[in-house]
């Protein structure tokens, strides 16, 4: 690989131990990758800050690298903390627990990290401009900011997320090459998609269906706006390695692909591979909570949320997740407290697949995500139901 004289300087120490670990790091990548240079990015968002993931040899990473005097050298966003940075003990996280997160964040803050702790960066104000090279890691933010802005990242791990954001560079190969941008199957999907869940399991069934390569969806029936794509994505990046897909007449990348899509592998989904994958992924119908928020809920979706709940008296534990930013707004308008009135809670700063709510007691949990589906079964073993948003509606008073 390619390397300025400034980047080999950098590699050989003469800026700082903590940018050398951080530029071998991304090089080492590169060479796996047969990346031929770097290339500067423009923001990164770091994964993996959760307590429950890193653990205590995470937690160490971290501090080793801020005792370094490790800065970084791009505007850096945060994912999901493991827990509500300021009401952890209302949901019973346990101190020992909440002290370590909270070291985590501390360390990440003084290298000059954003305190976010959002899965959706791009729900908060950062909004990839076209074309942009970024170090993202979370893999619905990436094919969020891969497919409907057009920036450019691959799929980042936290540590490659964390060594760009302070060398303030990345590999140049995978999505930051217009050669790997270019659909490889197309989607054909029958029927009419009708809800946030169902554009969630479309997403889940195309990534089984193809796994990797870069889909181009053709336009089909069903409300497209911005909550349903997040939906979209997160499905995809779930059951897949892939980053980046096209959907015709709505993508920036797909308008000049249309002509493009000759000799390319056709796949078709029905309504019935939507329910096989519902079925699959859902296992329980007798829920004690209902987990919300994964991906991070738009502010729209607390508005709705607030509107659904109105004057009910819940039968169940209602958590929704969302970032402090979100939050905030939502109190502003009134949204938080009709939850709250309710019985319901609103969390910011962590998601339920990253906070350890098997520990706090939730075992059974219905959600509106294929994500939250399969995460919460595979990492925490929490039995879930998958529901829409709407069927929140369907909540019966108590009695």
């Amino acid at each position: 690989m390619y390397l300025s004289k400034i980047e080999e300087k950098m590699l050989d120490g003469e800026y700082g131990e903590a940018k050398a670990l951080a530029l071998k790091l991304i090089v080492t990548l590169g060479e796996v990758f047969k990346a031929k240079k770097l290339i500067s990015i423009e923001n990164a968002q770091i994964a993996g800050i959760s307590y429950k993931t890193i653990g205590d040899s995470g937690l160490e990473f971290i501090k080793d690298l801020y005792a370094k005097n490790a800065k970084f050298a791009v505007p850096t966003t945060l994912n999901p903390a493991g827990m509500d940075l300021e009401k952890w003990k209302e949901i019973g996280i346990p101190e020992d627990f909440a002290k370590k997160q909270l070291e985590i964040i501390s360390f990440l803050e003084g290298m000059g990290a954003e305190k976010t702790c959002s899965c959706t960066p791009y729900l908060i104000g950062v909004k990839p401009r076209f074309n942009a090279h970024l170090a993202w890691a979370e893999s619905s933010a990436v094919i969020f900011a891969n497919s409907i802005f057009g920036a450019k990242t691959n799929r980042e791990g936290g540590p490659s997320a964390l060594a760009s954001a302070i060398i303030g560079k990345t590999a140049m190969y995978g999505m930051h090459l217009k050669s790997e941008r270019k659909p490889t199957h197309i989607v054909k999907v029958e029927g009419s998609i009708i809800n946030e869940l169902e554009f969630s399991l479309l997403g889940y069934v195309i990534g089984e269906k193809i796994s990797k390569g870069v889909p181009f969806i053709n336009k089909f029936k069903g409300k497209i706006n911005l909550d349903n794509l997040k939906a979209l994505g997160a499905g995809i990046a779930t059951s897949s390695g892939i980053a980046l897909f096209h959907l015709e007449n709505i993508t920036p990348e797909a308008k000049t692909l249309k002509n493009n899509l000759k000799n390319l592998e056709k796949i078709t989904i029905e309504k019935k591979d939507i329910e096989k994958a519902r079925e699959k992924l859902s296992n329980e119908e007798s829920s004690t909570h209902i987990l919300l928020g994964c991906p991070h809920l738009s502010l729209n979706e607390l508005k709705k949320i607030a509107s659904f709940i109105k004057e009910k008296s819940l039968t169940k534990n209602l958590w929704c997740f969302t970032s402090r930013k979100i939050y905030e707004k939502a109190v502003k308008k009134g949204f938080v407290k009709k939850i709250e009135n309710v019985g319901g809670k609103v969390i910011k700063d962590t998601c339920m697949v990253v906070s350890p709510l098997e520990a706090i007691g939730v075992l059974k949990a219905q959600v509106n995500s294929s994500k939250a589906a399969y995460y919460l079964s595979s990492l925490s073993n929490i039995k879930v139901e998958l529901k829409p948003l709407e069927e929140i509606k369907k909540i019966e008073n108590k009695a």
